[in-house]
């Protein structure tokens, strides 16, 4: 079996900046991308926020480019689901569903995906009027009408947020008293922008190419109505993609890996970059450098553990 100095898993921002880092230090590095490669941004239409791209870009198209650049500098890309993590010796291994690999160190970069509220037209609409990212794409609905869903601070932040821009936000909860902190709650109540509705659910997401509405239904009355909308966003929460590693590095309370000096992990050896260690920020240019930490952190890793 051969034995990779460097084995990242993940390719949103962080894992395929860190395959950028590490394959131009002549590190080979294998980057198990998974099935559903590129992250979040995958998700998402216009970028206008990452640097270098003064005129946005698609989403998809910006992560080919990253794929592109780690395979110029002889990064190998393999799109493998890890299913399951070895690192309690060394060398660590990583299985996917296709093969066994071996490595000296590892980076994991598997993100932290949005926890979405399942409907089936949720999926149609991503995107095209649904976004989980306030910071990322509240730009777009200038002096537009704009529904979000949720209770707890997420939600107040992401509703204060889109006042810089919204016409007017509604904030739709389906009970009857918010989750948030009490200075979130405050902040958001203060906002003439903001008007709270409780007990109350989306029920289905309305519109063709684009949305163009939602269905409401009023939990106590049990009654349903449809409303214009111009964009709905989803504060209901993110989930880390740490499964795989449940046993196998330190993870705090949510399910984060919890960082030690920098990039460095509870396990020598093992670094972290991006959303699976950052539920503060989540944007593809801090994950990018995160990446770019954890590839450095590794090289220097393996010169010293090599003498």
């Amino acid at each position: 079996m051969e034995l990779h100095k460097v084995i990242i898993i993940g390719s949103g921002p962080a894992g395929l900046t860190a395959g950028i880092y590490a394959a131009r230090a002549d590190l080979k590095p294998l980057v198990l991308a998974g099935l559903n490669f590129g992250g979040q941004l995958m998700l998402t239409t216009e970028v206008e926020n990452f640097p270098g791209f003064h005129k946005g870009i698609q989403g998809p198209e910006l992560m080919q480019n990253f794929i592109a650049q780690t395979e110029r500098f002889g990064g190998i890309i393999k799109y493998e689901d890890v299913t399951k993590v070895d690192f309690s010796k060394k060398p660590f291994k990583v299985w996917t569903a296709e093969a066994e690999y071996s490595t000296e160190s590892v980076i994991i970069a598997t993100g932290a995906s949005s926890m979405w509220l399942g409907l089936p037209s949720e999926d149609k609409f991503r995107g095209h009027g649904i976004s989980a990212c306030a910071t990322c794409d509240g730009f777009f609905f200038k002096n537009k009408e704009i529904v979000v869903v949720g209770g707890g601070d997420a939600a107040m932040e992401e509703a204060s947020y889109l006042t810089k821009f919204a016409k007017h936000v509604t904030v739709i909860h389906r009970s009857d008293k918010l989750r948030a902190s009490k200075i979130m709650q405050d902040r958001a109540l203060a906002n003439p922008k903001i008007r709270i509705e409780y007990n109350k659910v989306v029920e289905e997401f309305l519109g063709n190419d684009h949305l163009t509405g939602v269905k409401v239904k009023d939990l106590a009355s049990n009654k349903s109505e449809e409303r214009a909308i111009d964009g709905v966003f989803i504060a209901i929460g993110h989930k880390p993609n740490t499964e795989i590693f449940q046993g196998q590095i330190e993870l705090d309370v949510k399910g984060y890996i919890v960082p030690k000096d920098g990039t460095k992990t509870s396990i020598d050896g093992v670094f972290v970059g991006g959303d699976v260690r950052d539920y503060r920020y989540r944007q593809a240019v801090t994950a990018a450098g995160m990446g770019c930490m954890a590839a450095m952190d590794a090289e220097k890793y393996l010169h010293l553990d090599q003498g």
